[in-house]
């Protein structure tokens, strides 16, 4: 069993920037892949990016690739996302999400385990 908690989120500026934080709680933590991923009201739920067990692999959806950094601390219990250069499009509810997966996955449906969500908001 895996508990998520986001943390992080907030306004900004177009332009700014923000790391979101995942702690998580259980002590199979560092055999999950974890995935960060986001959705606004009306849509589908978006793949944003992944890192593997081990952090050797990642994984970002193209419109968020060289702004974005997923990382994770094994030995805290901990996944971050390091947004840089916000755009309004990334406006939405990002989820911090586990799953046992080789690697990395892109659907939410490979996941496990969900966070509650934190609000991000960019303004123009």
């Amino acid at each position: 069993q895996v508990q998520l908690v986001e943390s992080g989120g907030g306004l900004v500026q177009a332009g700014g920037s923000l790391r979101l934080s995942c702690a998580a709680s259980g002590r199979t933590f560092s055999t999950y892949a974890m995935g960060w991923f986001r959705q606004v009201p009306g849509k589908e739920r978006e793949f944003v990016a992944a890192i593997s067990w081990s952090g050797d692999v990642t994984d970002y959806v193209d419109s968020v690739k060289g702004r974005f950094t997923i990382s994770r601390d094994t030995a805290k219990n901990m996944v971050y996302l390091q947004m840089n250069s916000l755009k309004p499009e990334d406006t939405a509810v990002y989820y911090c999400a586990a799953g046992a997966l080789l690697a990395v996955g892109r659907r939410a449906n490979e996941y496990d385990y969900w966070g509650q969500g934190t609000q991000v908001t960019v303004s123009s």
